[in-house]
């Protein structure tokens, strides 16, 4: 084979140099990466700034909205006349309490003696029972006194949406004894736990029933506003008198008929060591006499 000119020329071929490629460190494309990552997130300074400032906003309005709002009636300032540790409700001239072991031991001749004589305490709510089988170890002695210091005095029961509404009827029956001069028994809703608004309506129907048909009156039913507009405004509630709790408000925002207003939980009167629930009736004492039982009713065992 003839050899090429090229190589005859030089007697061999010279070898290509190869091209060294500087491969940079991993570390390095690391943090190039971030680097790159980092500013395709840059916010500048202002905007920073002003995010921050939005987000102090947003929850400064959470914060009022959730905690101080629903509260911030106890330190408006009070345009008519403040007894008892709070502003009165105007226009009205029958106010009374509501008490359970939560009030503690209370002294029953301090509370006739030194309440304020413009605003005078002229009847007691006493809690008995509470579900099927939870009395309140305070109401025999509350319920005796209240009658033995002269207030009217009422007796109620807390429903327990968890248990058979006829026990939590039949319970409250076996524990009040109502005489003439009392006031019709109440129940006290709260709460719906599981139940639908269906169930529930039914449930407490029942306890009415099966109450009124012992005592010969209509109970009177106590529920929050807006429970009340949420869950037990079905027509059938419309004949019971409405005992309605609402707190904070200069007056009653609740459209349809009321006979009482629940209208503080943080209430100071004397011979009462804890905060206690203020209440007005919405009439005259005449009239709140005339809601009293005309005939007295003992309790049936069963």
């Amino acid at each position: 084979m003839n050899k090429s000119p090229i190589l005859a020329a030089n007697g061999q071929r010279k070898p290509r140099k190869k091209v060294s490629v500087k491969k940079k460190p991993a570390s390095s494309r690391k943090k190039n990466g971030r680097k790159n990552s980092r500013a395709s997130w840059y916010l500048p300074r202002w905007a920073v700034r002003v995010l921050a400032f939005l987000l102090i906003i947003f929850f400064s309005a959470l914060f009022y909205w959730f905690f101080i709002r629903p509260y911030s009636y106890r330190w408006k300032s009070c345009s008519g006349d403040k007894e008892y540790g709070v502003c009165m409700p105007s226009g009205f001239e029958v106010h009374g309490i509501d008490i359970s072991h939560y009030q503690g031991n209370i002294n029953w001749q301090e509370l006739i003696e030194y309440q304020s004589p413009d605003y005078p305490l002229q009847f007691v709510f006493v809690k008995a029972t509470e579900g099927g089988d939870l009395g309140d170890d305070t109401f025999q002695k509350n319920f005796d006194s209240a009658r033995k210091y002269g207030f009217i005095r009422g007796a109620y029961h807390f429903f327990n949406p968890g248990a058979p509404a006829a026990k939590q009827a039949q319970f409250f029956i076996n524990t009040v004894k109502l005489d003439s001069a009392d006031l019709p028994p109440v129940l006290d809703v709260e709460k719906k736990g599981i139940r639908s608004k269906e169930s529930l309506v039914k449930a407490i129907k029942l306890w009415l029933d099966i109450v009124e048909a012992h005592y010969g009156v209509k109970p009177i039913l106590y529920t929050s506003y807006k429970f009340k507009t949420s869950y037990l405004n079905d027509s059938i509630f419309n004949s019971y008198p409405y005992w309605i709790a609402h707190y904070y408000v200069d007056s009653v925002e609740y459209k349809g008929k009321w006979k009482f207003w629940q209208h503080t939980d943080v209430g100071s009167v004397p011979g009462v060591e804890e905060s206690v629930d203020l209440n007005i009736f919405n009439g005259t004492i005449e009239e709140l006499k005339a809601m009293t039982i005309k005939r007295k009713i003992s309790t049936k065992m069963q």
